[in-house]
């Protein structure tokens, strides 16, 4: 395969995000949440789970820790059972306990805006910061987690493998207000049909475009099996 210019590399990296945009014309992030802190809490606890686990708990959460004061305050049992379900919940409670802690200490209970701030609470990487950053301030930042990454490599994006790397190269590709949309269709596609074993390469419509077609099957009926839609 001929190597492929910066000029095309950029021409098809679009061709892409634009079909992607047409067959998710409603990608968003799938977090429910109100407001900063919201946010972040819910984006901690969905490591290692899903959205839909997440939101199954943040409901009453939120109903009985209001604000970073509950959180610090928190019974730590109690704190544990509501957030079990969404797995590594020790650790999970750990994280938030010492998060609002912080919160009260060094910003008066609220979650800052700057990117620089974000990674220095407790149990809060890049990629968290660029959730919140995106989400609830509208500050421009990739979203580097799982399917970002392996999707990003997948269309031959980056051959990266460290987050901030891929951060980097993917953001050279992209404007800054693509950013966010870029976030949303590629976790989306991501879960939906692009997965991590068997793809869904047969029913993708960015297939043609894609350097790892045939990682999953090409068939269309075999491929259509595949899509998981939606996610709740």
């Amino acid at each position: 395969m001929p190597k492929e210019s910066r000029k095309a590399l950029i021409a098809r990296a679009h061709l892409i995000f634009e079909e992607l945009g047409r067959l998710y014309p409603e990608a968003h992030c799938e977090l429910d949440f109100v407001g900063p802190l919201q946010l972040l809490v819910a984006t901690i606890l969905s490591a290692q789970s899903t959205d839909r686990r997440v939101n199954g708990v943040t409901g009453e959460l939120f109903a009985k820790y209001p604000d970073a004061a509950a959180f610090a305050s928190a019974d730590r049992a109690e704190l544990e059972r509501i957030i079990y379900p969404t797995g590594f919940f020790r650790n999970k409670a750990d994280a938030l306990l010492k998060l609002s802690a912080a919160l009260i200490a060094d910003h008066g209970g609220v979650v800052p805006g700057t990117l620089d701030e974000l990674v220095k609470l407790p149990g809060v990487g890049r990629k968290t910061a660029n959730v919140v950053l995106n989400e609830a301030f509208n500050v421009p930042g990739l979203t580097t987690d799982t399917h970002f990454i392996r999707l990003a490599r997948r269309f031959a994006w980056t051959k990266a493998a460290d987050p901030a790397r891929i951060e980097q190269e993917v953001g050279k590709l992209f404007e800054p207000g693509e950013y966010n949309l870029l976030n949303h269709r590629l976790i989306w596609h991501g879960r939906r049909r692009c997965h991590a074993r068997r793809p869904a390469c047969g029913a993708c419509p960015v297939a043609k475009w894609c350097p790892a077609l045939g990682e999953g099957p090409t068939d269309p009926d075999a491929a259509k099996k595949l899509i998981r839609e939606p996610r709740g």
